[in-house]
């Protein structure tokens, strides 16, 4: 990906993830993770290259429907509660409201689910972004920087679900600037 003709964000970068892994995508901040993980879920197009999600090109709907992601920071509705918030995207990916309840409890939320969003920690916003992406129930999570503003306790919690997440037949494509925290997961 090449933004004008100075800046190379990504170059000749060859990577396969196989269903059931957590993959640990690494770099330092302005390595081109975040760029490449736009890029697989089509919201930006590569300058060059070739990619397959699922079976199909980036952002295609019939891969789509099976993803769920966190790119950069969360961002809902400040002044809904985090349940409604979940409710809105449930709704527009037509998602049975039962799962709301079910990803909060995953990402240990359901004790504050109607407080408002703007009242929320970073870590809390970060928890319920990925409640957001777990809402399908998808077979690939696509998770920026998942640990970004969470206490070593969150942090914790975080790299727990992560593994349990990527169990079976989940894959889990997760990027951080730091090493420990992909090598604990």
């Amino acid at each position: 990906k090449r933004y004008g003709s100075r800046v190379v964000a990504v170059d000749r970068v060859s990577l396969t993830v196989r269903r059931g892994e957590v993959y640990g995508f690494l770099g330092p901040n302005g390595a081109g993770k975040t760029t490449s993980m736009r890029m697989l879920l089509g919201l930006i197009r590569p300058t060059s290259g070739a990619a397959s999600v699922l079976g199909r090109s980036p952002g295609h709907p019939e891969s789509l429907v099976r993803v769920g992601a966190l790119v950069e920071s969360p961002a809902f509705y400040p002044y809904l509660s985090g349940m409604d918030n979940l409710r809105v995207v449930a709704r527009c990916a037509g998602v049975p409201k039962r799962r709301i309840g079910e990803v909060l409890q995953l990402v240990d939320l359901t004790d504050r689910a109607r407080d408002k969003f703007a009242t929320y920690s970073l870590g809390m916003k970060q928890r319920l972004g990925v409640a957001a992406a777990l809402l399908k129930d998808p077979e690939l999570l696509i998770l920026d920087e998942p640990t970004n503003g969470l206490d070593p306790a969150g942090m914790a919690d975080m790299r727990d679900l992560i593994r349990r997440l990527g169990s079976g037949d989940r894959t889990v494509l997760l990027s951080s600037h730091l090493l420990g925290e992909v090598e604990q997961i």
